[in-house]
């Protein structure tokens, strides 16, 4: 089953253990970025993954690419050219000491990326699903007019449409956001998003909830997912809840409203995650509902193996989710104990 993403990936230098900037004197070094991230865990999952991209012909490029196919994700419309990758450099943070993001990404390749270097009748052909991010159209104009040209490609080739709003106020501002994404939602069958992205990119708000802390007013989110579903007329509507009690320490679930089953939205099980990586957790949950809408019976078992994915991806370093969906379904099924499997 054929599923397609298109975005940056980008080289992440990560300060090794929980070390700050100003303590580090080497950095770990791997690859990843939203639509990758995507990518990479649905190929595990068994599907036929395309990442659609653009990186320099250098050894840097060649090394991102190799770092995709190493885990089953296809390169054949990855796009040549450019002179840089993107970096971001991660500060692992723990227990009230939050973790933080410097990004180096100005002029990537990516951001060049024109919709007449892609054959976007052979990016689709086939396709099931077509995943973006709103991390991609914030790289700008370019960027944005080929995001928008390929959801309309998808469409017309009949692939169901999926949009993480994933506002990155390092990226662009609130009113930029929204003047972009409240028209490409047009093109969007399955919407995915946290109260922030909801707010700052679509311009509705969830309730009372502190997005800083662990305060969270569920009938708001039913409410935002509701909302959220009428105004854009989406399939689908997902929203991820996370309690921050600190950098270490999250409750994580999500809401899932599509009508196919049931008349109102949906909550998961929660869990209570001692946070080892929490970047890629958005990713990993929008891959989990792309499997478990492709190939679940019902509403509810695929919100269910979204959450589970993402739980579990938080305990792994790196970007990536790198885990089975023998492994999912374990943790769906209730053996989250954690022992030893020998």
């Amino acid at each position: 089953m054929k599923v397609v993403t298109l975005g940056e990936i980008m080289l992440r230098l990560s300060t090794p253990g929980f070390t700050r900037f100003v303590q580090a004197q080497s950095f770990d070094a791997t690859y990843g970025g939203g639509e990758a991230n995507v990518a990479v865990a649905l190929a595990n999952y068994g599907f036929e993954s395309y990442f659609v991209s653009k990186l320099p012909a250098h050894e840097i490029g060649q090394a991102a690419v190799n770092h995709l196919r190493r885990f089953g994700v296809s390169d054949r419309f990855i796009v040549r050219g450019g002179d840089r990758v993107g970096i971001y450099f991660l500060e692992t943070g723990a227990s009230q000491r939050p973790s933080k993001v410097i990004y180096d990404r100005t002029d990537a390749a990516v951001t060049t990326l024109t919709p007449d270097e892609l054959d976007l009748g052979a990016v689709f052909e086939g396709a099931r699903w077509f995943h973006f991010t709103g991390i991609t159209p914030a790289l700008g104009e370019t960027a944005r007019k080929t995001v928008v040209a390929a959801a309309k490609a998808a469409k017309g080739a009949g692939a169901t449409v999926s949009c993480d709003l994933n506002f990155r106020k390092k990226l662009w501002t609130t009113e930029e956001a929204q003047a972009t994404m409240r028209p490409l939602m047009e093109h969007v069958d399955v919407c995915i998003a946290n109260e922030e992205d909801a707010d700052k990119c679509l311009g509705l708000t969830a309730g009372e909830t502190d997005v800083h802390g662990a305060e969270l007013d569920e009938a708001g989110y039913v409410d935002l997912a509701k909302r959220l579903k009428r105004e854009f007329d989406f399939e689908a509507v997902a929203i991820t809840l996370r309690e921050s009690f600190s950098a270490s320490h999250n409750g994580w679930s999500a809401i899932l409203h599509d009508d196919k089953d049931c008349a109102e939205p949906v909550r998961s099980t929660r869990y209570d995650i001692q946070i080892v990586d929490r970047v890629g957790g958005g990713d990993s949950f929008a891959s989990g509902l792309i499997a478990g809408l492709l190939q679940k019976g019902d509403t509810r078992e695929a919100l269910e193996f979204a959450v589970a994915a993402s739980c579990l991806k938080q305990t792994i370093p790196g970007d990536f989710n790198l885990v089975s969906r023998a492994e999912v379904d374990a943790l769906v099924a209730g053996d989250g104990s954690g022992r030893v499997q020998r």
